[in-house]
């Protein structure tokens, strides 16, 4: 197949899983909303996304690059890099996980674009460096045992992405039903960004499909935002 028609049907085939993740979404939606007629005891507004609205109203572009760069990126990074690897995605995990360790040790003070403009410099050379300090027969190794169990990574990566997302709406990790609720869409997307990176053999599509389903929030709640 020529490289542009191999292209088009990566394209194709990432607005098709696009479609059908937000197909999924609606069915959820559909579901929960029997699911309140029937229970409606309920307590569905007992968690918020109290710090992500928070930003969006003090630093809606902060909050825009968040979603659709910041996210895509790292969280592809973390979540997917492992799911049929290659060298180039075990070394990307590796430089991933590094930055939200930067993350977490970097001063709340410090202004966000120097901080990730510093932590980004810097995990580019050790991408460098872990190419040199890691023999090349044990990145042939791990992806070789990540390639036999894709199966059990695609799906548990799903799951723990999902479970992640919980922290959006508490500070320490718990769960009840309320919550489980609040994040099965996110193990829907997981599910979707596994499927599209082993189709398309590639780490950016999941990137793309991350970006563009945090986007079409944004299209919704940023003008919203600035307009205030």
């Amino acid at each position: 197949m020529p490289p542009e028609a191999s292209l088009r049907f990566k394209i194709f085939n990432l607005l098709t899983n696009f479609g059908k993740m937000l197909g999924c979404y609606f069915l959820f939606f559909i579901l929960l909303a029997a699911f309140q007629s029937t229970f409606p005891s309920f307590d569905y507004d007992k968690y918020q996304q109290t710090e992500i609205f928070e930003l969006l109203k003090t630093q809606p572009w902060k909050f825009a690059f968040m979603a659709a760069i910041f996210a895509p990126v790292i969280e592809e990074g973390i979540f997917r890099s492992l799911l049929k690897p290659t060298e180039f995605s075990l070394k990307f995990f590796l430089c991933c996980v590094l930055f939200m360790i930067g993350i977490a040790l970097i001063p709340e003070e410090a202004h966000w674009s120097l901080k990730y403009g510093v932590l980004g410099g810097t995990l580019l050379l050790a991408f460098y460096a872990l190419g040199e300090l890691i023999p090349e027969h044990i990145f042939r190794k791990t992806c070789y045992w990540l390639h036999r169990y894709y199966l059990i990574n695609w799906i548990l990566g799903a799951i723990i992405f999902g479970f992640v997302h919980i922290f959006n709406y508490v500070d320490t990790f718990q769960i009840d039903l309320i919550l489980f609720i609040m994040i099965f869409p996110r193990i829907i997307a997981g599910f979707f960004f596994g499927k599209i990176k082993l189709e398309n053999h590639g780490l950016i599509w999941p990137m793309l499909m991350h970006s563009m389903n945090n986007s079409m929030v944004l299209l919704f709640i940023l003008p919203l935002s600035l307009s205030n």
